[in-house]
């Protein structure tokens, strides 16, 4: 029977009198508002991979996200086992309720508390409407209403996607699947899906980077639930139990730190509020980078660091940045950025002060430079092995980044030059107390940094031009010629290979240009290296710039830049991308050229008889530089000889001699030289009566050892001691045994003591600052 209309009023009266209270109520107790005011700050590797987040201004870590951006494997998992009817209830479960309410009746206390999705995000976003006290849950049934009323499903599971405690500083699945899985939330598997939703029921006893067999048994506890609700077969959860569950702590998932941190400031200072920061890392390669420099700190000494970089030379990306060797321990400047730190450089320059030669038109590959003692207006440095090789070209001194030839290159370009070239290419030697650029510039006299190092290598696969790393996609090229084509593949070959163009490179897994690089008192320890792909750099030593003895280029450097060039593949390409590649193209204005020594012209432009020693170089514009002048003797090395019945006579006395052109080598390669290395005519004796006579104030001589001497120690010494002196020396003397440095004195006249343990045949030499020198054989007895 239908209900009176008078009955029908009052129920619809009683209607909009309870719709209008809870009107008013929604209006007087407003929903709270989210934590979205202070998001967390999360820089990403280039495929999204989370290297490093900063939590927001109330200490939690969150990552915005939506339903549509996570694995389907988590929102099945999480309606399924939390609240199969969110899409049908009102924001409260009757059924679930009266069953709560029940079991409290029964028990005295809340056994289940028949909560809802909705129910947990009113209690996410409203403080008072935690816990599992009545009121509470009370409170929670109202705000559960309040979000029905104002948001739609999809958005209030948004909320919880990104509300749900974690454990820790973490709230939200996404925050959780980058922190604890190392992945986005979108590519969650099956087991990591049921993980992550048993979580936030316990976020502190279920953490899996602490508590491993507790997340498991609730991760299991979700699996059989799914499958005794048909939603995944048996099979898919057998498979699924298989995983172990394992979470490193939070701190130990990051990567690339002082990257992140660096990419941080750089954010704040250009007023960017971005939550997100991309980067150009590869996380792949940034972890295994990582842990190469890991495996090495126990061949280091404590306060001892490292750092390291990789760029992609075809967009200066930089894929790899470890700024210090161990994040986490202070003893070694753990905070201290040392990609960015200034530092000697050490020999690492002289590749550009060879290039820039090239281009100059002073020298080919093979041009003959000098390793010997010599005095460059105070200034006379030494080898890092402290002995010469005399003769040497310039594929030799690069090579084995002999310091004198460097010098003596960079003395006749000029090292105001020099660095002027180098700093518009990005490379700023900062010098000491602002002293002006100087000699020493090419062995480590100024301090640069390992960022723009690299920057400059790039420029030896680059054709030349070298450009500025850069860690955010997108970034402007910003690059500078600073040498040129033909000079950047002619020093590469050398770093690749000694550079003779007779002498190609092996094919291997590694074609790797490389270079080490020592500071003075070994503070730095540095190796620089050049693929196809890529150019990386490494530095070791301590921050605090206190020397590190027995460590440097090529015993620490070196190695790990080796283990860094494996790492990064055979030339640093895959093989797809090397077939792509290609073979390197020689530019057309690069040749090889038939030269002779000592006059270090082309072969068929030497006069015949006048080439010594025959070699192959790498040319530049057709151009065959001559050997640079000789400093004692500034003479054309061509000279002519005048010869009567086998002897050499000087032309004076012996008008009818016969003149024969001859060549001599620099005069400061004297002591080295072997009497067949000389000219056929050069090595004649002088006529006695006819010889070039020399005062004998100008003559060098050893006083203290005989020519021929047999030399024993004293008996219990292991060594033979010798006090010697050279008469007639000027502007300094040094003294050479065997090609080796053994002492130097600014006092010609002031006495030297050496020492000699090898035994065997020796050869002592004494050279002055004239470049005049003399010689004694002798031996030492068993």
């Amino acid at each position: 029977m239908p209900l009176p209309a008078s009955r029908w009023r009052r129920f619809e009266l009683s209607l909009a009198a309870v719709l209008l209270l809870i009107l008013a109520l929604d209006f007087a107790f407003p929903l709270p508002t989210p934590a979205s005011n202070s998001p967390t700050l999360t820089v990403l590797a280039a495929d999204g991979t989370p290297l490093r987040a900063w939590p927001g201004d109330d200490g939690a870590q969150r990552h915005p996200t939506t339903p549509e951006a996570v694995s389907p494997h988590y929102l099945q998992a999480l309606l399924h086992y939390e609240d199969r009817w969110f899409y049908v209830h009102p924001g409260v479960n009757p059924v679930a309720l009266a069953r709560a309410a029940w079991q409290w009746v029964r028990h005295g206390r809340i056994v289940s508390g028949g909560s809802t999705l909705t129910m947990q995000v009113a209690r996410l976003v409203d403080e008072r409407a935690a816990g599992r006290s009545v009121p509470a849950k009370l409170r929670q049934i109202v705000r559960a209403l309040q979000l029905e009323l104002h948001l739609s499903k999809h958005e209030i599971l948004a909320l919880y996607l990104n509300l749900a405690p974690m454990g820790g500083p973490l709230e939200g699945v996404e925050t959780a699947s980058r922190a604890y899985l190392g992945k986005g939330a979108a590519d969650l598997s099956q087991a990591e899906a049921a993980l992550l939703v048993a979580l936030p029921q316990s976020p502190t006893r279920l953490r899996p980077d602490r508590a491993v067999a507790s997340a498991q048994a609730a991760r299991d506890k979700v699996l059989t639930r799914m499958q005794t609700q048909g939603v995944w077969t048996a099979a898919e959860v057998a498979d699924a139990k298989l995983e172990r569950v394992f979470a490193p702590p939070l701190r130990a998932r990051w990567l690339a730190p002082l990257a992140a941190e660096r990419l941080r400031q750089e954010a704040r200072r250009q007023g960017k509020t971005e939550a997100v920061i991309q980067s150009t890392l590869d996380a792949g390669l940034q972890a295994r980078l990582e842990q190469l420099l890991t495996d090495r700190l126990n061949s280091l000494p404590e306060a001892v660091s490292m750092a390291a970089l990789v760029v992609d030379n075809r967009t200066l990306d930089v894929r790899g940045y470890v700024g210090s060797a161990d994040f986490t321990d202070a003893r070694r400047g753990a905070h201290v950025d040392m990609v960015r730190a200034k530092r000697s450089p050490g020999s690492t320059l002289k590749p550009f002060l060879y290039a820039m030669a090239l281009d100059e038109g002073l020298i080919h590959s093979e041009s003959l430079l000098i390793d010997a003692p010599q005095n460059f207006g105070g200034y006379a440095p030494g080898n890092f092995q402290a002995d010469f090789s005399g003769p040497v070209s310039v594929s030799e001194a690069l090579q084995r980044s002999l310091n004198v030839p460097a010098v003596d290159l960079l003395d006749r370009l000029g090292p105001e030059r020099f660095a002027g070239r180098l700093r518009n290419a990005g490379v700023k030697l900062r010098m000491p107390a602002n002293a002006a650029p100087n000699l020493s510039l090419i062995l480590g006299g100024g301090s640069t940094t390992l960022e723009e190092l690299v920057g400059a290598y790039t420029a030896l696969a680059r054709g030349g031009l070298a450009a500025r790393p850069h860690l955010t996609p997108g970034a402007p090229l910003q690059e500078t010629r600073l040498m040129s084509e033909g000079a950047a593949f002619i020093v590469r070959e050398i770093l690749e290979n000694g550079g003779r163009p007779g002498n190609p490179f092996r094919e291997s897994g590694q074609r790797v240009a490389w270079k080490t690089g020592t500071s003075f008192g070994f503070r730095d320890a540095w190796a620089l290296g050049v693929t196809d792909r890529y150019t990386f750099g490494v530095w070791i030593g301590r921050p605090d710039g206190t020397p590190n003895p027995g460590h440097f280029g090529a015993n620490s450097a070196a190695p790990l830049l080796r283990d860094l060039a494996a790492a990064l593949g055979p030339d640093g390409m895959s093989n797809q991308a090397r077939q792509q590649l290609g073979p390197r193209r020689k530019p057309d204005n690069v040749a090889a050229v038939p030269i002779c020594w000592p006059q270090g012209q082309a072969e068929a432009a030497t006069e015949p008889g006048l080439c010594l020693q025959r070699r192959t170089a790498w040319t530049l514009d057709g151009a065959v530089p001559p050997t640079l002048p000789d400093r004692l003797r500034p003479t054309p090395l061509a000279e002519p000889v005048w010869v009567k019945a086998g002897q050499r006579v000087q032309p004076g006395c012996a008008p009818d001699a016969e003149r024969v052109d001859a060549v001599r080598w620099p005069a400061l390669l004297g002591p080295f030289l072997d009497a067949e290395q000389r000219h056929p005519m050069e090595r004649l004796p002088w006529r006695a009566d006819c010889a070039p006579r020399e005062p004998v104030a100008n003559r060098l001589r050893v006083v203290g050892l005989e020519p021929g001497t047999m030399l024993r120690p004293a008996p219990g010494q292991a060594e033979v001691t010798l006090r010697l002196q050279a008469i007639g020396a000027q502007q300094g003397a040094t003294w050479l045994l065997d090609g080796q440095w053994m002492a130097a004195s600014d006092t010609a006249a002031a006495a030297q003591t050496l020492h000699v343990s090898r035994p065997g045949p020796h050869r002592l030499t004494v050279m002055d600052g004239l470049g005049r020198w003399a010689r004694v054989e002798f031996q030492v007895a068993n």
